[in-house]
């Protein structure tokens, strides 16, 4: 039998502490380390304790959540996830930038036992707390701006034909931080919509929303059904919902989860593709699972442009690789050079 995860929970509130205590002790799967209640004392014992994941409060007495991960990441990069409660946009504004910084998921906060949300939330964030362990994070070093380095694609091969005329992303696990990158690399001025799907707990779905425009240079917006997607917007599903193009137009779907995710990014990408075909471009991120992968294939197969993120630079390399393995891949590409790329794609327009 392979040994217990080794769990740290950092949380600065003696009830949700011993909550903790209570919902995570009593899954077999797992060992606390130890319960802190600041960040300075979970830097202090980290060598220590060596835990394989944490559990990170994001309001914390002394140093926030955000710059707790920063310094995790440089002194002895661990799996950390977030355990935020969605209270106010400067709570969630921190969950997030802990994100990007190298935390790689966030969740919310149990409540209270005789909740009768108790008993899903306390699974999910075990089940968070299970796979995040396995992810292999490297240490980082500590930067507020968290800028990232720039590359150039090999050139493209050129063809005739109708210009590209929309994007489609998906990522999952190190999503916030490598769509901070994509995003942030392009203009404003970019002349395709662009359509993503990131999984991320519905609840903290638009504080997500709310994050992502502020750290890059586009309109982001939760769609609602029936828009016609525009330059200069990124549009997102509503938690729990598809989404997918038709006729030009944005719509919501209700059908079945597909892999386990809801929204789903295949979903999307195989409505690009039957919607655009030849003028859809593809982009599946870091993450974990397969979910973009039959999207990609059909993507592909209906003569759009595919793009998935390369091992070397992937928080997690699951959802690339299925992507690959499924055939669904034209190009495989490190985070940095696939800015380039779109803009190449798009014809240098906006560049």
């Amino acid at each position: 039998m392979s040994r217990p995860i080794r769990v740290l929970i950092v949380e600065d509130s003696l009830v949700v502490r011993e909550l903790l205590l209570h919902i995570i002790g009593s899954d077999p799967r797992f060992q606390v380390v130890g319960a802190v209640e600041s960040a300075e004392e979970c830097l202090a014992r980290l060598d220590t304790l060596q835990p394989d994941v944490i559990s990170l409060d994001i309001r914390l007495p002394g140093m926030n959540g955000l710059d707790a991960t920063l310094q995790i990441m440089a002194r002895r990069a661990t799996p950390i996830v977030v355990v935020a409660a969605n209270v106010d946009d400067d709570e969630l504004n921190i969950a997030m930038n802990a994100l990007r910084a190298g935390a790689l998921a966030v969740v919310e906060k149990p409540v209270g036992v005789t909740n009768a949300d108790f008993s899903g939330m306390a699974a999910h964030l075990c089940t968070q707390l299970a796979i995040m362990s396995q992810v292999k994070v490297v240490r980082q070093g500590i930067s507020r701006g968290l800028n990232f380095g720039t590359a150039e694609p090999p050139a493209a091969p050129r063809r005739s034909g109708a210009d590209y005329g929309l994007v489609g992303i998906v990522s999952s696990t190190g999503g916030p931080q490598a769509l901070t990158q994509l995003l942030g690399a392009l203009p404003a001025s970019f002349p395709l919509p662009i359509l993503l799907v990131q999984h991320i707990t519905a609840s903290f779905l638009d504080g997500f929303v709310s994050w992502l425009a502020g750290v890059t240079p586009f309109d982001v917006r939760i769609a609602q059904g029936g828009e016609t997607p525009e330059p200069g917007t990124v549009w997102v599903p509503p938690g729990d919902r598809h989404m997918g193009l038709k006729g030009g137009r944005l719509v919501l779907l209700d059908d079945p989860p597909l892999h386990s995710q809801r929204p789903s990014g295949s979903i999307l990408l195989s409505s690009i593709a039957r919607d655009q075909g030849r003028r859809g471009i593809g982009v599946v991120l870091t993450g974990m699972g397969s979910d973009g992968a039959e999207g990609m294939a059909d993507l592909k197969a209906a003569g759009g442009y595919t793009v998935a993120e390369d091992e070397s630079t992937c928080i997690v390399f699951g959802m690339p690789a299925a992507a690959d393995k499924a055939g669904g891949v034209r190009e495989m590409l490190p985070l940095p050079a696939i800015a380039a790329r779109l803009k190449d794609l798009a014809g240098g327009r906006g560049a």
